[in-house]
């Protein structure tokens, strides 16, 4: 049974945005693609175990914060949770802030 996420708007990095671009890029992924996502702004990449209808369904492979760090768990997701991420809620992945030099 699959794990129903609230996914983030992926605004400006939506993969579809991209791919309806460059129709010579297939963008629909296959069994052991990594696809990411966002959820209360982690980046949540997902391994797919199958793909149907605009749905890819797989396992959470790893959950990455905003400073770049790996976590196990973040709210209700985890690693290993099977989840559904429709095409429209993919993003491609946000770059880690880091903190500003002082020397800038």
């Amino acid at each position: 049974m699959h794990k129903h996420i609230d996914w983030d708007d992926p605004g400006a990095d939506a993969v579809t945005a991209h791919y309806a671009k460059d129709p010579n890029d297939d963008g629909k992924p296959h069994p052991g693609t990594i696809v990411s996502a966002r959820h209360e702004g982690m980046n949540v990449r997902v391994k797919v175990e199958a793909y149907k209808d605009g749905v890819s369904i797989g396992e959470v492979a790893a959950l990455i914060d905003a400073k770049g760090e790996r976590v196990k768990q973040h709210g209700k997701l985890s690693l290993g949770d099977t989840v559904r991420l429709p095409d429209d809620k993919r993003a491609f992945e946000s770059a880690p802030a880091f903190p500003k030099d002082d020397d800038d």
